[in-house]
């Protein structure tokens, strides 16, 4: 690893003293009162962060900004470009609205420990809502705007809100979502019933109110304002929630993840400066979702606690208009730093092999684009660096962990890039590579990433009201070890490889093979924009591996043709092991609205079982079309 990078040092200091590291760490946080110690090993289920200690997440990514003086900084910029708006939204703006929303939560009932839930689309107003309720020591519930009525239900039975803010609709590029109906509906069906919802008309499709439990939003917020009512910051513990995020697809009684606010702000202040390399006052840019974690991180908290201007964006990567709309986004906004998911940049790769609609875009400033949400393949990263001539870093994190377990250090100086890994642990991640009795593997040697406990201070402490739950589901398997249920390796220099998920793992004649590997190969194929591979039922075999591929736009050759060359390419690569006699050419692979592959139910249909609708999913439509694609070769 070249000298240039601090990271060695870096993590061998967190090794060595765990507590002086994150001590160290906190400094970066404004405490009411300071932690009475940095750990407790006694407390919670693992272990708790920063006990004692006392804090306010709004007043550290809003106040403190507008009191040093930088109330005129750009604190959002709000780009909707299936709305055709634009807005600025300095630091003293910011604070003006989430203090008057506080107050007419206040005002509805809502104190510190009571839950919100959020449901909403892509608007400043989300980020308003999520500050508001961390203002005022209340949990908020974010869901993803749009999601079906029984699912919502769920949530808001679980997390017993005392108030919904919803807004009428969201906007698609060719359709407009009305959510009020889904939420009357959800709250219908809840056994909790929520005492009031607030309610952001957006002109696309205004809402009716159901009368004594719905409140206009903007009246509400004038109201308050013209009643001279500001709430001010509400100090919680650092151990208190900030928030709860159910994880999606789940069925049954829904997983809520619980993100303390003491170590969540500590590990996110640090991962800003040391991970992204961004500084205060530059503009970072994460094109995610508010409803999912990366949403929750790296647009709202990550950006505002370290001072930057967080992009905020109400779109998709094609289609509004073009595949070129990053790169205009880039530009217009001067962001040093994107974050997106892989399957974006191959969903613009594939609309843009060429990246010709990357031309006549400043990006000048522009520095490095992350990717995380699900693995990179290589092709993609490769096309993106000869594309942008900047660093693309893969970096690996789950819902439950809150921020990257492994990454490229950029603001640490950056390491080798080695296409097809996330590089290395970052610091407060004890990575492991375990084998079905809980012993650690050889290097290269396939197995569970597990991390030894305790966690870092930003990962859960545990799942909502559910201690038992957390420990059976991460914790028992291998004891003394977080289970992340993703496969991989470690590399002789440390370096993570996350092949899929456990489940992504096949048995080919008592062959273990990564499903991740073979799309690796397929990846390479220049005619493929972007593939997934699963295992499938075979009566000889146990399991055989199915490839779906999805060309790229313009692609020269007959997909008959292009389908057996990827047959004799893994044939090539991989061995004959695999077993790899087929690949489907589709129009489209069945996704989540973050972008991850529905491969579960792409082989629950492939084996010919019962499968439902997720609800998580992006466009139902496409599970017939990969069922067509089965039944034509005989299959599902």
């Amino acid at each position: 690893m070249p000298e240039t990078s601090r990271y060695r040092e870096t993590y061998a200091a967190w090794q060595r003293d765990p507590e002086a590291f994150w001590g160290e760490a906190a400094k970066a946080i404004d405490w009411v009162t300071p932690a009475s110690r940095v750990f407790a090993p006694e407390e919670g289920v693992y272990g708790r962060w920063f006990p004692g200690a006392e804090v306010n997440a709004c007043h550290n990514a809003v106040d403190r900004h507008v009191a040093a003086g930088r109330g005129d900084q750009a604190a959002i910029l709000y780009d909707s470009p299936v709305t055709g708006t634009k807005r600025r939204i300095t630091y003293a703006d910011l604070l003006d609205e989430v203090a008057a929303l506080a107050a007419v939560l206040q005002d509805l009932g809502v104190g510190r420990g009571d839950r919100v839930v959020l449901y909403m689309p892509m608007v400043p107003e989300a980020l308003f809502g999520m500050l508001a309720c961390a203002r005022i020591g209340a949990v908020h519930s974010v869901v993803f705007g749009g999601f079906a009525a029984r699912e919502l239900a769920a949530r808001i039975e679980d997390a017993e809100p005392k108030v919904v803010l919803a807004a009428s609709c969201g906007v698609e590029p060719a359709r407009v979502v009305a959510y009020k109906p889904l939420l009357d509906e959800a709250c219908r069906l809840s056994a909790h019933k929520p005492e009031a919802c607030l309610i952001l008309q957006r002109p696309q499709a205004p809402a009716g109110m159901a009368e004594g439990r719905d409140r206009d939003w903007a009246q509400a917020v004038a109201a308050a304002r013209e009643a001279g009512r500001s709430a001010p910051c509400v100090p919680v513990a650092a151990t208190d929630p900030l928030y709860v995020l159910y994880t999606s697809g789940t069925t049954g009684k829904p997983k809520g993840v619980v993100r303390d606010t003491g170590g969540y702000l500590v590990a996110l202040a640090w991962s800003m400066q040391n991970l992204y390399g961004v500084a205060p006052g530059e503009t970072y840019w994460c094109a995610s979702d508010v409803g999912w974690v990366v949403g929750h991180s790296y647009i709202v908290y990550g950006p505002l606690l370290h001072g930057c201007t967080t992009v905020l964006y109400e779109g998709k990567p094609v289609g509004t208009p073009d595949a070129g709309a990053f790169w205009r986004v880039v530009a217009e906004t001067g962001a040093v730093a994107l974050f997106t998911a892989p399957t974006a940049l191959r969903a613009v790769k594939k609309e843009d092999p060429e990246a010709r609609l990357m031309a006549g875009h400043d990006l000048s400033r522009f520095r490095a684009l992350f990717l995380a949400g699900e693995r990179a393949d290589p092709d993609t990263v490769a096309w993106a660096e000869r594309a942008l001539g900047v660093p693309v870093i893969d970096h690996w994190w789950q819902t439950e962990t809150g921020w990257p377990i492994a990454a490229n250090p950029v603001g640490l100086g950056a390491l080798p890039v080695k296409h097809g890994s996330p590089t290395v642990a970052m610091p407060g991640w004890d990575v492991q590579v375990l084998d079905e009795a809980g012993r650690p593997v050889p290097a290269d040697t396939m197995g569970t990433i597990a991390i030894r406990l305790p966690l870092p201070p930003g990962a859960l402490p545990t799942l909502w009201r559910q201690d038992a739950r957390f420990r059976e589901s991460y914790l028992a398997t291998y004891p003394g070890y977080y289970n992340t249920s993703d496969a991989g390796f470690l590399d002789e220099d440390g370096y993570v490889s996350v092949m899929g998920r456990t489940d992504d793992i096949i048995n080919v004649a008592g062959h273990r093979l990564s499903t991740g590997g073979m799309e690796e190969v397929l990846a390479s194929h220049p005619a493929v924009a972007e593939c997934a591979v699963i295992g499938i039922r075979d009566a000889l075999k146990g399991e055989a591996p199915c490839g779906f591929v999805v060309l790229k736009a313009g692609a020269a050759q007959a997909p008959d043709v292009i389908e057996r060359e990827l047959v004799a390419l893994v044939r090539e690569r991989i061995g004959p092991v695999a077993a790899f006699r087929i690949a489907l050419t589709v129009g489209r692979l069945p996704k989540t609205r973050s972008g991850k592959i529905l491969r579960g139910t792409m082989k629950k249909i492939a084996d010919g079982e019962t499968w439902t609708v997720p609800p998580t999913i992006e466009d139902p439509a496409v599970l017939e079309e990969i069922g067509g694609a089965l039944r034509e070769r005989g299959l599902g």
